[in-house]
């Protein structure tokens, strides 16, 4: 399944998106550890991309990795994210970006917990929280429903 590209200006996204928003998704700038709203949020729900708002990860894959940052163990469908090597601060790591957006979310590591063994570190100005679902099925139900109701 493709995801539908988001294509704007530099000009554009700085009109639609907060500066600090803007800061990490297009500039790829990092949020200080422990500062971002969702670091310690444990409430049911969709983590959405705060620039484009495609489903990036659930609730359900979050855990507490202790370093600061909203941590997942894998994000709601593969094709959602895009990785990418990052050299940057002379260190090797791999960044991960919207799929859709290709605004830039924070970096995947091999020290998660099972079962997939990865951690997720994304910044909180990266994402904006749905409460309520956990999955794309719920959604795609109710999008369904919402069509034959129109």
């Amino acid at each position: 399944m493709s995801v539908p590209k988001v294509r704007k200006s530099d000009a554009e996204w700085r009109r639609v998106l907060s500066r600090d928003v803007y800061a990490v998704l297009r500039k790829q700038a990092t949020e200080r550890p422990f500062s971002g709203k969702y670091h310690n949020n444990h409430a049911t729900g969709l983590y959405r991309c705060a620039g484009c708002d495609l489903p990036l990860f659930s609730s359900k894959t979050k855990f507490d990795s202790g370093t600061g940052w909203p941590s997942f163990w894998e994000p709601i469908r593969p094709e959602h994210v895009l990785t990418s090597t990052d050299l940057s601060y002379g260190m090797i790591r791999t960044e991960v970006r919207c799929a859709s957006c290709e605004g830039h979310l924070g970096h995947v590591f091999n020290d998660g917990p099972r079962p997939t063994g990865l951690r997720y570190c994304i910044n909180s100005l990266a994402l904006r929280f749905e409460a309520g679902r956990t999955d794309l099925a719920a959604l795609a139900v109710l999008g369904l429903i919402a069509a034959l109701t129109r």
